[in-house]
C-alpha cells in the first residue's frame, strides 16, 4: 500500500505547487490537443485565482461551471480551488427544470459558462436571486440583460493582468466542490466534497491501479463528472504523470487515441466497455501500450471478450458513488475475482445490513453500508440538508440505498439499486426529477418512470402517462416536448399512455406493476420510430416550461 499523504498535500492548489517545484517541465494535463506541463498549469492557476479575485470572487463563494470538456475547466479547477472559492460542476446537458434545481440550490454567485450553457441558463436568470455574474467562455454569446448581473468574457477574467492571487490559507477540510447527486430518491442533492476528500479520492484510485511514475492516463470522462474530477485527474495529480481527457468518447476512434497519447492506463465506464466491444474489429484494436483499462460494470465473459480481443486486462474491481469513491476496490495486480466489485477501501468499515441494520450472513444480500476511518475518507454531508444527511447516516452507518452480496473470495458484489433510480448511457437520472419535468407539460396529468432492461447493460426509460382529460397527443409532440426540456440522457426511450396510474393506499405508484406490463404494440419506442435526438441537438436549447 501507498505511504498516506502529508496534509500539505490534501489541498488541491498546495499539491500542484510541489509538483511544479519537482518536475516544472513535465507534461501533465490535458484536453484533446492542448494540455499544460506541471509549471505551465501552476502559473494559470495563479492567473486564473488573481482574475477572480479581482471581479470579487473570494472563499465559500459558489461558482458554477456549464461544459463540457475543455482547457478553461482545468484552469479554474487550479484556479479556483487557490482561492478557496467553491466549485459547482453542473452536467453540461442540463437544461430546463434541471438545470434551475442545481443552480438555485447551490446558490452559485457566478456561472461560467459556453454559448450553449449560457443559453440554457438564460431563461432562468429571473429565478435566481443569488446569481450576480455571468463569464462567457465564448465571447459574442447572446445573453438577455438582468439588473444586478455583470456579464463578462472569461478571456477578461482569466487574463492573467489582475495583479497577484491573493493568499489564501487553505486546509484539507475546507469545502473543493459541491456535486450533485443522481437523485435517487427525490430531488439531486449536493455532495459537499473536501479538499482532504478529493485527495483521498486519488490516492486510493492510484493505489487500486497500481499507477507508478512510468505511466501515462487516458480518460474520455466529463471533467464536470466526480470520476473524471477526483479519480482521474487528482490521481495523476498525486502521481505526478501526464492524464489527458476528451472532448467526448468516440467507441470507433477509442484505441487510436490511447495510442496517439500513449497511454499505459485507460479509465472509462463500463458503458463504453460494452460499445467497444461492439466495433468492428480493427487494427488499433492491440496497437497501443496500455496494459490496464478501468471500465467497471462488465459481466466476467465480458472481461474474458475485452481482454482476447484487446490485450487489455479489464479492472472492474472498483464500487463507489459520489459520497464516497472508491468505497470497494482491488488491487489491479492482486488476486482477480472478475464477479466482484472489490474489498472494502483501506480507510473504510463496509458491512451489509438489512433492514434492522443487523450483518446478513456472507452470500445473503443486504445493504452495501460503511463508515469513515478517518476524517476524509467520504464527503462532509448534502449542502443545505442537514436533515438528509442525518436520514444518510441511520444507525451510525452511511447508506448507500444499493443492495449487495459478500464473495467466496472476500469480495463484496453489487446485486441491484433499492433506490429508484435509473442508469442510461453512463449517467444517473432521478426518477422523480423526471417525472416533475414531464409534469410541466400541459397536456399531462400524471407520470410514472421506470426502468426497461437494456441490451447496452444499463437501462432504458420507460414513462407511463396519463394525459389531461379530453386531451389527445401523438409521439412527436412528446418527443419534441422531451427533446427540449430534458438531457437527451433523460430522455424516455418508452412511451405508454394508460387511463390511471396503480397507486396504493398511501397514494404511492406501485410501479412493480408498470414493470410487469408487457412492451407491445400500444407502446411507442422512440428508436423503433426513429426519433432521436442528434449529436448536435443534445446542447441546443430547447423550450423550458413555466
Amino acid at each position: 500500500m501507498r505511504d498516506e499523504l502529508k496534509p500539505n498535500e490534501q489541498v488541491m492548489g498546495t499539491l500542484l505547487r510541489s509538483r511544479a517545484e519537482a518536475n516544472p517541465d513535465g507534461p501533465f494535463c490535458h484536453v484533446q490537443d492542448g494540455g499544460f506541463t506541471f509549471a505551465e498549469i501552476d502559473r494559470r492557476a495563479d492567473e486564473v485565482a488573481a482574475g477572480f479575485a479581482a471581479n470579487g470572487v473570494g472563499f465559500g463563494d459558489r461558482v458554477a461551471v456549464l461544459t463540457p470538456n475543455r482547457i478553461e475547466v482545468l484552469e479554474m479547477f487550479y484556479g479556483l480551488a487557490r482561492l478557496g472559492a467553491i466549485q459547482v460542476p453542473l452536467n453540461a446537458f442540463l437544461k430546463g427544470a434541471f438545470l434551475r434545481h442545481q443552480l438555485a440550490h447551490s446558490r452559485a454567485s457566478v456561472l461560467v459558462g459556453d454559448a450553449a450553457g449560457i443559453a440554457a441558463a438564460a431563461p432562468l436568470l429571473d429565478e435566481l436571486p443569488d446569481l450576480r455574474l455571468l463569464v462567457l467562455l465564448d465571447p459574442g454569446s447572446e445573453v438577455p440583460s438582468r439588473p444586478g448581473v455583470e456579464v463578462l468574457p472569461y478571456p477578461v477574467v482569466a487574463a492573467g493582468n489582475a495583479g497577484e492571487a491573493p493568499a489564501v490559507d487553505v486546509q484539507p477540510h475546507h469545502t473543493m466542490s459541491i456535486v450533485f447527486t443522481s437523485g435517487t430518491t427525490g430531488l439531486p442533492k449536493g455532495c459537499v466534497l473536501s479538499h482532504g476528500y478529493y485527495a483521498r479520492c486519488g490516492w486510493t484510485s492510484a493505489y487500486g491501479l497500481d499507477l507508478s511514475a512510468e505511466d501515462s492516463i487516458y480518460a474520455p470522462l466529463p471533467l464536470f463528472h466526480g470520476g473524471g474530477r477526483m479519480l482521474v485527474l487528482t490521481a495523476a495529480l498525486i502521481m505526478g504523470i501526464p492524464v489527458t481527457f476528451d472532448l467526448q468518447f468516440s467507441a470507433s476512434a477509442f484505441m487510436r487515441r490511447a495510442a496517439e497519447v500513449d497511454a499505459t492506463v485507460v479509465i472509462a465506464i463500463g458503458a463504453m466497455g460494452m460499445a467497444l466491444l461492439a466495433t468492428p474489429p480493427s487494427e488499433s484494436d492491440r496497437a497501443h501500450r496500455v496494459h490496464s483499462m478501468m471500465v467497471a460494470p462488465l459481466t466476467p465473459e465480458q472481461q474474458e471478450r475485452f481482454k482476447e480481443r484487446f490485450g487489455i486486462e479489464p479492472w472492474t474491481e472498483c464500487y463507489g458513488q459520489t459520497e464516497c469513491v472508491p468505497l470497494c476496490v482491488a488491487e489491479r495486480t492482486g488476486p482477480r475475482d472478475r464477479a466482484g466489485c472489490g474489498f472494502a477501501a483501506p480507510d473504510l468499515e463496509v458491512a451489509l445490513l438489512d433492514d434492522n441494520l443487523l450483518p446478513v450472513a456472507d452470500g445473503e444480500v443486504g445493504e452495501i453500508c460503511f463508515r469513515p476511518k478517518n476524517q476524509y475518507a467520504m464527503f462532509d454531508g448534502y449542502w443545505d440538508q442537514p436533515q438528509a444527511t442525518l436520514d444518510a447516516f441511520r444507525g451510525l452507518w452511511y447508506h448507500t440505498g444499493d443492495a449487495g452480496r459478500k464473495l467466496s473470495s472476500g469480495q463484496f458484489t453489487f446485486v441491484d439499486r433499492k433506490k429508484d433510480a435509473l442508469r442510461r448511457r453512463g449517467e444517473n437520472v432521478s426518477s422523480i426529477e423526471l417525472e416533475g419535468a414531464i409534469l410541466r407539460h400541459p397536456k399531462v396529468a400524471d407520470v410514472a418512470i421506470h426502468a426497461v432492461p437494456s441490451p447496452a447493460t444499463e437501462d432504458d426509460i420507460k414513462a407511463c402517462i396519463v394525459l389531461v382529460e379530453g386531451e389527445t397527443t401523438d409521439p412527436e409532440e412528446l418527443f419534441n416536448f422531451f427533446r427540449d426540456n430534458l438531457p437527451y440522457f433523460a430522455l424516455p426511450r418508452y412511451v405508454e399512455l394508460i387511463d390511471a396510474l396503480p397507486r396504493n393506499a398511501v397514494n404511492r405508484v406501485m410501479k412493480h406493476l408498470l414493470r410487469e406490463r408487457p412492451i407491445d404494440e400500444s407502446v411507442w419506442d422512440f428508436e423503433a420510430l426513429e426519433l432521436r435526438v442528434s449529436r448536435e441537438q443534445r446542447r441546443a436549447p430547447g423550450a423550458v416550461s413555466a
